[in-house]
């Protein structure tokens, strides 16, 4: 016997969200042991207008705000992302930014629209991910807003905090500095050059393979225990998450710093999943790697004489970067030293609205100029 959908009103909604996920938040304290803290005067679970911070200072408020909802979720347009999946990545990707900021995640606003078939069941699941997410990240959701739409809208503000003078940025890196990043990237990339069109193209990948793509989607995580070392340390001299691809991101931050770089194609981590989805669509595995995708890795630049230092806090922490290459003089430009010790540009497809996507690098992709992801 399956049970019956129930739709319920916005304030009866809201009611029941603060039952389930908000009640108790007025009164906790938030930051880390690394930096200042904040105390929430008032929480989501005051049903006042904001949230109320008092802040210790000597303290600096990193504010960022990320829309997520659209042609980004072909995955959950097939049904292979759920509610609760989404809700998550909303989070993620707004606490991420905050993590490149080297800033410490104190809070996140929401803005929750849905169209009137999404019964209350599939709506305390959006929020039940964004609330899983928060308490993985180490954070609340305060507050925001919930109403109506034509279809499920999610955008959010993250809201972090870190000692003043110390917050990281695109624009201090300089020629001779590392280029690091904290882990592989292109997963997020390949699962959506995969899935859409595994059946078209009688694509079939191991299930452990199909299930790392997913989970890339379904539990993204932001490197926010990374940023702080980076920041509290005093290592990085520029940073920025890689939520647009690596090369995006290593030319954003070449173009900020008034640097290039110099990446060493030995040097990038390739995941195992990538590698598989490159294989058969026929695509070199560097070039998926480097290309559009929505990864949550920290892309950052440590002085030579900090990099020994830095590697050993991330070991005390259990955390892991690779060096994958240097910055350089702005006149040498950005490329790739090869495997066979030539250099070329960045391979890859560098994601930009509305003009290039990872649909170009799959046999049978759309045309450049399909939705991005």
């Amino acid at each position: 016997m399956t049970s019956q959908a129930s739709f319920s009103d916005e304030p009866t909604r809201v009611a029941a969200l603060v039952g389930a996920f908000l009640t108790g938040q007025s009164g906790s304290v938030l930051g880390d042991s690394h930096g200042p803290h904040a105390t929430l005067t008032a929480g989501a679970d005051t049903r006042d207008d904001c949230a109320i911070y008092d802040l210790d200072g000597p303290v600096t408020l990193v504010v960022g705000s990320d829309y997520v909802r659209g042609p980004k979720f072909a995955l959950y347009e097939h049904g292979l992302l759920t509610n609760v999946d989404i809700g998550y990545y909303l989070v993620a990707a707004n606490v991420s930014d905050i993590a490149a900021m080297g800033a410490a995640p104190i809070g996140v606003l929401t803005v929750v629209r849905y169209p009137n078939d999404l019964d209350d069941t599939g709506f305390l699941d959006v929020m039940a991910g964004i609330h899983q997410a928060c308490t993985d990240f180490g954070t609340l959701n305060v507050g925001g807003d919930i109403g109506n739409a034509e279809r499920i809208v999610l955008s959010a503000s993250a809201i972090g905090i870190c000692r003043t003078g110390s917050a990281l940025t695109r624009r201090g890196a300089r020629p001779g500095d590392h280029l690091c990043v904290t882990g592989p990237c292109g997963v997020l990339g390949a699962a959506v050059a995969y899935f859409p069109k595994r059946a078209v193209n009688g694509w079939a990948l191991p299930d452990s393979v199909e299930a790392d793509l997913l989970d890339s989607w379904r539990r993204p995580r932001a490197r926010v225990a990374e940023g702080r070392l980076l920041s509290t340390g005093g290592y990085a001299t520029a940073c920025q998450d890689t939520s647009d691809g690596l090369r995006a991101t290593i030319e954003q931050l070449a173009a900020a710093s008034g640097v290039g770089f110099t990446v060493t194609a030995d040097d990038i981590a390739v995941h195992p999943a990538v590698s598989a989805v490159a294989k058969l669509t026929g695509t070199d595995d560097l070039t998926l790697a480097m290309s559009a995708s929505a990864d949550f890795q920290l892309a950052f630049t440590v002085p030579d004489d900090r990099l020994d230092a830095c590697r050993d806090t991330f070991d005390r922490n259990g955390l892991t970067f690779d060096v994958i290459g240097r910055a350089t003089p702005p006149e040498d430009g950005v490329s790739l030293l090869t495997r066979d010790g030539s250099r070329t540009a960045l391979p890859g497809v560098a994601w930009k609205h509305q003009s290039t996507d990872i649909s170009t690098l799959v046999t049978g992709g759309g045309a450049p100029g399909a939705p991005a992801r």
